[in-house]
């Protein structure tokens, strides 16, 4: 059974879709990020326009080492801007760096799904890596509180990357009202922030059905190793 897993089959789905998101995320932001807006703003100088607009004056704007490492991080309240966005004037990068600050409305704003995310995060993190080893040695041992205690733990990490999907919608909704009202960007220029935004979305989708259909092997071989005992 260990050799041979035929519930493997389930994950090619979420792994094609995946290979897809990757794909059209770096086809798409790197399109878009050979053309400059007509904004005139960089990735750091767009931040904090949108950070004072917002009125949220205790968040930082700090560049990052990666590419496309973007991020708000809510301990610090500080958003990071990676070499690609923060000292770009392309329309994809300026869509991306308005996304971060959605989250840092969010997080001024406390919007429940992001508050509940934030809780479940280090849960999720560390629940993630060990749950499949204690589910494993569970079903090797013949333990079944070990394999139901992997699998609520790998639940509670399917939980967080179901929450983070509106979140992030939510993020690139604010991102696009932002650059629209506030900065006055152009409805061709927010169409092709809105193409970037979409993209970047689907690689949270592909994390989300790959992390439910592990959860489905989980419970098929829980199943199957139930039958047998």
């Amino acid at each position: 059974m260990f050799f041979y897993d035929p519930t493997f089959v389930l994950l090619i789905p979420a792994l094609l879709l995946a290979f897809w998101a990757q794909i059209k995320v770096s086809t798409t932001f790197s399109r878009y990020s050979r053309v400059r807006s007509l904004t005139g703003y960089t990735g750091s100088q767009l931040a904090m326009r949108l950070l004072d607009y917002a009125g949220i004056y205790d968040v930082r704007v700090e560049p990052t080492p990666g590419h496309l490492t973007d991020h708000y991080d809510p301990r610090t309240k500080v958003v990071r801007l990676s070499a690609s966005t923060y000292a770009s004037s392309s329309v994809a990068a300026l869509g991306v760096v308005a996304h971060e600050i959605g989250h840092a409305i969010q997080h001024a704003q406390k919007h429940p799904l992001l508050v509940f995310r934030n809780v479940l995060a280090p849960v999720a993190g560390f629940g993630s890596s060990l749950a499949w080893i204690l589910f494993l040695m569970g079903l090797i041992f013949a333990i079944p509180a070990l394999w139901q205690f992997g699998i609520l733990l790998f639940s509670l990490a399917v939980l967080f990357s179901l929450v983070t999907l509106p979140v992030e919608y939510d993020a690139s909704r604010k991102a696009i009202k932002l650059l629209r009202e506030n900065i006055l960007m152009s409805e061709e220029e927010l169409v092709a922030v809105k193409k970037v935004l979409s993209a970047a979305a689907l690689t949270y989708v592909a994390a989300t059905a790959m992390s439910i259909l592990q959860l489905l092997r989980m419970l098929i071989l829980a199943g199957a190793f139930g039958r047998r005992d």
